[in-house]
């Protein structure tokens, strides 16, 4: 009967261990995954982002501290990505319709960034934006970081990873990053919360 006892006892306190560590890993049961634990990190604590120089799709130079001030929407691509990216480039194209007021004011500001920039130059990028139903500039930045030291900078702020697939493409996490006037990452948002990320930066500008 002790043994017994014994036996029910130690089986309780590792029941009681694990549903401690799955509480402590999940943050209290919210967040099932990394991506879930980090998005909920990054709504209670925003994070201030890094300067970075990019190149954009017009061949100029411009960097993140540049574009503060405004609301941004934030997701990273390779262009020759013929899935999410793709998916994700005709959401941007519909946000720079549904947005067009307040990026004309200057209040918001779309920007694709490109973790591949070896092999996207501004030709590559302002033909993804044709390509996929946008309108090069008109508030809608497609970029890519201005050297390796700031793609792997930014890679690391938003928490972005991109990882060979063998057939010259990525596998990646896909999202719709919002940064704050104050150049803050406020939200990740799923890739296809267009609504969401629309109506996120409008309720905060009132509109």
């Amino acid at each position: 009967m002790a043994m017994a006892w014994r036996t029910l006892l130690a089986s309780l306190l590792v029941l009681v261990a694990g549903t401690v560590a799955l509480a402590l890993a999940t943050d209290d049961f919210r967040a099932y995954t990394t991506e879930g634990a980090r998005r909920l990190e990054v709504a209670r604590h925003p994070r201030s982002l890094p300067e970075a120089r990019l190149q954009t799709a017009a061949g100029g130079i411009t960097d993140l501290d540049g574009l503060r001030g405004r609301w941004l929407l934030v997701d990273f691509i390779y262009t020759r990505c013929m899935t999410y990216c793709a998916m994700q480039g005709q959401g941007f194209a519909r946000l720079q319709r549904e947005l067009a007021p307040q990026l004309a004011a200057g209040q918001v500001v779309l920007l694709s960034l490109s973790f591949d920039p070896g092999r996207d130059g501004p030709a590559e990028l302002a033909a993804y934006q044709r390509r996929l139903g946008g309108t090069t500039g008109a508030g809608w930045l497609a970029a890519r970081p201005a050297g390796a030291e700031e793609l792997a900078t930014l890679m690391r702020a938003f928490g972005v990873v991109a990882l060979d697939d063998g057939f010259g493409g990525f596998v990646h996490n896909a999202a719709i990053n919002v940064v704050d006037p104050e150049g803050r990452l406020v939200a990740v948002l799923d890739q296809d919360a267009l609504d969401e990320a629309r109506d996120f930066v409008l309720a905060r500008l009132g509109s």
